[in-house]
């Protein structure tokens, strides 16, 4: 067996030194990593058998504190509590997770499934489980969970689930998922300090793959989990270099028999929350902090593959060209007309071009198209308008067209009484629809009844590195999550 490759955590100080700077190409990378809690002072090992990939971001550097942004004073409590400890931990714990898998040079993150800066945030939830007496499983899946150790209270079969996620989309914001976890523990904190007993155990979950950035397959993790996503699928995933998840998780150490649907944990859980920033711009224009999801609209992954002729771009004449570059503009432009008529949301957003010359007439084109719609048949409608087009050009030019959804979320309504009883306790939160995707949408699908929460997004902006929520309304989310734990769990 290779000997481990060293990650170095180390306590930061305030000048949060790197310690390693990148390597370049395909080779290991070392991560900087700065933490301040010396709990997670240590070495975590990774396997040196682990393959060189392109995901293992080289630069974790430096980035805004949630404190630069905005005041942190602390807010009222609407419990008679003066207690602020929940405040300084949430920013304690928000300025650990700041560095990690953030490229300095966009102040983006780069967290995806199984990298080096993954290994990094799970030994992280680790250690936020372990400080407050918590009980760290993993379901096989790599859904992390934190029970109460009080074996009793965990054993009951009505666990109220809270969390998120930690992984990002490419250069992404720092709220997407990790506000939600975040919350979680400082809703924990809060519930503590407000000497709420609890009834019913709550368990914090950090769902893994949420975004399916390496191997194209949203909430990876909790498709796994409620058993949606078969193992052998998800196990026959690849990654831009090649890699199967099957790969990558061996190089990890996983045991790939324990990649199966847990119906053993869900039949223990008797409902789900889940805090995240809204992506989108709606509580801005409410002037409202945190709000509550009504439903999630449906969704899809399509591939598109354009396949045609590769020639020379100077010698060949335009009407002996077998372009497929033209069909795929032509569904780009079909994308944005007919998702503005039908009110829908379509985005091409990763394009491979082969083989890639300056110079060079492609021979295809491969396209992905993330095409969303207030209902299903909005959404059919949608694809089958831009595919139309798309075809219409490629019989012009003689080029070839191939179709592939590659997942396919049907709408989802939360649960009524929970998200009206939210709403209600929030003091008439408003509630809204969504357009993006969560772990919340998978556990509803799969009969599990969930309430979501929002915490307002005051520019909208989302997966990017200006994603942001002001530090009073974040803290303002974890009172409100707080007080739907209390509801749900408390005696």
């Amino acid at each position: 067996m290779p000997e481990p490759v060293a990650i170095l955590v180390a306590v930061e100080q305030e000048e949060r030194p790197a310690l390693a700077e990148s390597c370049a190409g395909g080779v290991d990378r070392v991560l900087e990593q700065s933490v301040h809690d010396a709990r997670m002072n240590g070495v975590i090992a990774v396997g040196a058998n682990h393959p060189p990939s392109t995901y293992d971001i080289a630069e974790l550097g430096h980035g805004a504190s949630l404190r630069h942004h905005g005041s942190m004073d602390p807010q009222p409590e609407t419990h008679g509590q003066s207690g602020r400890a929940h405040e300084r931990e949430f920013v304690r714990m928000w300025d650990e997770l700041e560095p990690i898998g953030r490229d300095r040079s966009t102040g983006g993150y780069h967290r995806y499934a199984w990298s080096d800066a993954d290994l990094l945030l799970r030994e992280w939830f680790a250690g936020e489980a372990a400080a407050r007496g918590l009980e760290l499983t993993d379901d096989g899946n790599g859904n992390q969970l934190a029970w109460p150790a009080d074996a009793e209270l965990a054993g009951r079969g009505d666990a109220v689930l809270v969390g998120s996620h930690l992984d990002s989309v490419p250069d992404g914001g720092a709220y997407d998922g990790p506000l939600g976890v975040v919350s979680a523990f400082a809703a924990l904190d809060l519930l503590a300090e407000r000497g709420v007993r609890l009834d019913r155990p709550v368990v914090v979950a950090g769902f893994s793959d949420e975004e399916g950035s390496r191997f194209g397959i949203a909430c990876a993790g909790s498709r796994l989990m409620t058993g949606s996503l078969a193992p052998d699928a998800a196990l026959g995933m690849r990654d831009r270099d090649g890699l199967s998840l099957a790969e990558v998780l061996s190089a990890r150490g996983r045991d790939l028999a324990a990649v199966r649907a847990r119906p053993d944990i869900l039949d223990r859980v008797s409902a789900f929350v889940e805090l995240h920033v809204e992506q989108g711009r709606g509580l801005a224009d409410m002037d409202a902090a945190v709000g509550v999801a009504s439903a999630i609209w449906p969704h899809g992954r399509f591939r598109l593959e354009f396949t045609g002729e590769a020639n020379h771009a100077g010698t060949t004449l335009m009407q002996d060209r077998r372009d497929p570059m033209l069909a795929f503009a032509a569904a780009v432009l079909a994308a944005d007309e007919h998702a503005r008529e039908a009110g829908a949301r379509a985005t091409f957003g990763r394009v491979e071009v082969l083989p890639g010359g300056t110079n060079a007439i492609p021979s295809s084109v491969r396209a992905w198209l993330d095409a969303r719609a207030p209902d299903e048949a909005s959404l059919v409608a949608l694809v089958e308008a831009i595919t139309l087009q798309a075809r219409g050009m490629s019989r012009r030019d003689g080029t070839g067209l191939d179709v592939t959804p590659e997942s396919v979320s049907a709408a989802v309504s939360f649960d009524t009484a929970l998200r009206d009883a939210a709403a209600a306790l929030l003091g008439g939160a408003p509630v809204l629809p969504t357009g993006a995707g969560h772990d919340a949408g998978v556990l509803s699908q799969h009969g599990v009844p969930t309430v979501m929460l929002f915490v307002r997004n005051p520019t909208g902006v989302s997966h990017s590195p200006y994603e942001h929520a002001d530090p009073d309304d974040c803290l303002a989310g974890v009172r409100a999550l707080a007080d739907v734990l209390a509801h749900l769990a408390a005696a």
